[in-house]
């Protein structure tokens, strides 16, 4: 019998990409299994959705499932049953694999979950299908009538082929990649310590796929591994790899366990091209006692370390990571956590919330701590024995505060004045978070520019100078062409600011990449501004020297961790 088969991913963004519906569509195809792929983006409509999968008229259908999705894959599913009722419906995923006979018995339209990894599940259920054999006896699966899952075999990593068969359809899309799964730890909130068995693809197989991604000039590929330093070996031997065959272009993301990197691994990071490679770290938090309760093994202070010494050389983006909610967490410690990560400036800080994921040890933790979390996906933690939901209501609006005056990199230097006039940086953007809850400024769409705004009359009385501040930070990432209100009137600094494009020795020595360009071309393309005090040594080491300075901005070379133009003084 010739099966239709289809797979459909729903994902959060349109930059975001599936790789476990690729790697499964990989997978098919070696087994002879034909299998089309449909991704759409949770801000689609429904209609829409439908209709393209109608249109393809599949007999057999796989919805990959995961808790920012669930609700609206099972939406979407429901409406596909009845615009094609004799389609069979499968659902796999995290969100369905460890409470497989609920989602059946609740959603009539479920024909079956694959329980686990897919590739082998899916071809297997697929060829199920095809003969008219019975698919309740597939190790991994559990079907309507027949719940008892028989537990499928741990994947061969080396057996998946490559998930990609070309790049045409990923561009402005982040592209994953998975070198191995498992992880060795056992943190309580976190599924991936479900399967304590780390398992790699060869060495071998991961060159020869990294070199298809260099060679494709694949702006970003991300690894999905969970704690990808676990092998020192390995590690290093793919910094290396990527290292010597950087293409200038591809960069690459890893979530690693910082605390565990060496001093040869530092400097091996050092040597890699700015922006080639960035770095995501959890630290959750810093209470101790929390730590121990959450399973975590983790030293701070090495940490600390690790995340200093590869600032030295500015070349690596470093993403740290909170989480709110944890237990024998309440609000002060909290803050403690918040200030002790933030002291290692990281180029992101995110703060998230606890979310209890079904399967984890943690759903269990949450029954007996009476940890009290959302019952709709994503399951969010709403309030614990030691933060309250007014408490976690509050770092609600700091997580925003951060978001936009931290995290968007758009107002660093801005930032970093704002700090000297605060007990502590969480402090800085509670005060904000307050500000904005007070003048009804959340839910709102304010521009960059509002943004600004909405700090001049935060805080503009009780800082001078913040408008300067703020405008270098502006003209640091964008040409801008309309200046902001709050900026300097420069109709005074007209001459000699026009003197410095004038004297043409001089400015194509600033500015040897321009020499194709006429002096007014240069102007158009770069800025020159005044300010009252010497802002580069602010920058840098916060002082503040009452020197006026003038500064040129080159938007041709931008820093590829920070995105900042270079600076020059004139």
């Amino acid at each position: 019998m010739n099966v239709r088969n289809l797979i459909v991913a729903i994902n959060a963004k349109y930059i975001h990409s599936n790789l476990a519906i690729y790697s499964i569509r990989a997978y098919c195809k070696k087994c002879g299994i034909n299998l089309d792929i449909a991704e759409f983006t949770i801000n689609q409509k429904t209609d829409s959705m439908l209709k393209e999968i109608y249109k393809k008229k599949p007999d057999f259908i796989g919805f990959s499932c995961y808790i920012w999705n669930i609700e609206f894959v099972l939406k979407l599913a429901g409406e596909v049953k009845r615009v094609l009722p004799d389609v069979t419906i499968w659902l796999g995923g995290p969100e369905v694999s460890y409470d497989a006979a609920n989602v059946i018995a609740d959603n009539d339209f479920v024909d079956g979950v694959m329980i686990g990894e897919g590739e082998i599940t899916f071809s297997r259920v697929i060829k199920a299908y095809e003969k008219g054999d019975d698919v309740s006896q597939i190790p991994g699966v559990a079907v309507r009538g027949s719940i008892k899952v028989h537990q499928a075999e741990y994947m061969n990593m080396d057996d998946i082929p490559f998930p990609y068969e070309n790049f045409k359809d990923m561009e402005h899309r982040i592209i994953y990649y998975e070198s191995s799964r498992g992880c060795p730890y056992s943190c309580s909130y976190c599924l991936s310590s479900v399967d304590k068995r780390v398992r790699f693809r060869s060495m071998e197989l991961v060159k020869k796929e990294l070199k298809v991604f260099i060679d494709a000039n694949v702006p970003q590929v991300k690894f999905v591994d969970r704690t990808f330093n676990c092998d020192r070996k390995r590690t290093k031997e793919i910094w290396e790899f990527i290292r010597d065959n950087d293409n200038g272009i591809t960069n690459f993301h890893f979530e690693i366990s910082a605390d565990i990197i060496t001093d040869e691994e530092i400097e091996l990071l050092h040597s890699l091209r700015p922006g080639l490679v960035q770095l995501e770290i959890g630290v959750q938090t810093t209470n101790e006692k929390t730590v121990q309760a959450i399973r975590r093994k983790m030293d701070f202070e090495k940490l600390s370390y690790v995340v200093n010494r590869i600032h030295e050389t500015g070349n690596v983006h470093q993403h740290l990571d909170l989480i709110a909610g944890l237990p024998y967490e309440d609000y002060a410690s909290f803050r403690n956590s918040f200030n002790d990560v933030y002291a290692l400036k990281p180029e992101q800080l995110q703060l998230g919330f606890l979310k209890v994921l079904k399967g984890s040890y943690m759903q269990e933790q949450a029954y007996e701590n009476d940890i009290v979390y959302s019952s709709y996906p994503p399951y969010e933690v709403l309030s614990t024995p030691w933060l309250p939901y007014s408490d976690v209501l509050r770092l609600k609006g700091v997580e925003e505060m951060v978001e936009v005056y931290y995290n968007s990199g758009q107002f660093v230097t801005t930032v970093k004045y704002m700090e000297k006039f605060f007990d502590t940086p969480f402090d800085m953007f509670e005060y904000m978070a307050e500000y904005y809850e007070e003048n009804g400024l959340y839910d709102c769409g304010h521009s960059r520019i509002a943004r600004y705004n909405i700090l001049i009359d935060a805080l503009g009385d009780r800082m001078e100078l913040l408008p300067e501040i703020m405008t270098y930070d502006l003209y640091l990432r964008e040409n801008m062409k309309t200046r902001p209100s709050f900026a300097v009137n420069l109709e005074e600094e007209y001459n000699r600011i026009s003197a410095i494009y004038t004297d043409e020795q001089n400015i194509r020595e600033l500015l040897p990449e321009y020499e194709e360009y006429t002096t007014k071309q240069m102007q158009r393309m770069t800025h020159v501004d005044r300010f009252s005090f010497d802002i580069l040594e602010f920058a840098r080491s916060g002082k503040i020297n009452r020197q006026e300075t003038y500064l040129l901005f080159d938007y041709k070379k931008v820093n590829p961790v920070d995105k900042a133009a270079r600076v020059i003084k004139v």
